[in-house]
């Protein structure tokens, strides 16, 4: 395959989605991006991208995707959505947007692009989740299990396109300093609690960008919540232990 790669990025006009995007272009990638807000296409389209405004949280949007896009050699999924609130406070409404933007349109939109895949023996899925779906936390309850779909989704998926000579990466990263943050947390009190540990979206875009060129399993950002991670799958209750004076300040 050559190095230059038709790539598809979800969520595209935000955050991560939408760094990587403009990276890919200019290391003359053929990027479609897709998203919600037209001045962010716009500007992505000036930089040479073709772009799709398309909102995942609408019923049929992979459908009209499939009809719209060229086949990719590489699909991003970076859209994403989260209302952090306690369990019993989260809304029908913000439980469903969630599922359906996070879990159900990345899978539909997976199915629907793999068997061009598996007739051609290639392609790489680039999943961004989260290490929420590793350790869930206070107050994000539902999007943590979003997050640990979309992460048990993947680890079927791999084994059973590895056959097929098609890639599978997922990108945990730990708390960005985007909108995302903004948007999620009504209080803005969760931006104060995570302060110095927030990713910057370069940072993780950087990280996506060099994992199309070489495909690895899982990138967890930063490496030491690699380490949290595995650590909590070996003593979750000693973990939480250690960590509750950070969980709990989530609770303020």
């Amino acid at each position: 395959m050559s190095s230059r790669k038709k790539v598809l990025i979800t969520g595209a006009t935000s955050g991560v989605g939408f760094e990587t995007a403009k990276r890919l272009v200019t290391e003359g990638h053929a990027v479609q991006a897709t998203g919600r807000n037209p001045a962010r296409l716009a500007e992505l389209e000036q930089y040479g991208a073709v772009v799709y405004r398309e909102d995942l949280s609408l019923e049929g949007a992979a459908d009209r995707l499939m009809k719209l896009i060229d086949m990719p050699d590489t699909v991003i999924f970076s859209a994403g959505v989260a209302k952090f609130a306690l369990a019993a406070d989260t809304s029908d409404e913000d439980i469903d947007r969630m599922f359906t933007v996070n879990v159900q349109s990345v899978i539909q939109l997976t199915q629907r692009i793999l068997p061009a895949w598996v007739a051609r023996q290639s392609g790489h899925f680039l999943f961004i989740g989260s290490q929420a779906g590793k350790v869930a936390t206070p107050k994000a309850a539902v999007y943590a299990a979003t997050k640990h779909a979309l992460i048990g989704y993947t680890d079927a998926l791999r084994m059973e396109a590895a056959q097929s000579g098609i890639d599978v990466t997922v990108v945990n990263p730990g708390p960005i300093d985007t909108a995302f943050l903004d948007t999620a947390d009504d209080t803005g009190n969760y931006r104060t609690s995570v302060g110095r540990h927030l990713l910057t979206a370069d940072e993780v875009a950087a990280a996506v960008v060099a994992a199309v060129k070489q495909p690895v399993r899982e990138i967890s950002l930063p490496r030491i919540m690699g380490v949290t991670s595995r650590l909590h799958a070996l003593a979750p209750a000693l973990t939480e232990r250690i960590g509750k004076k950070y969980f709990m300040k989530k609770l303020e």
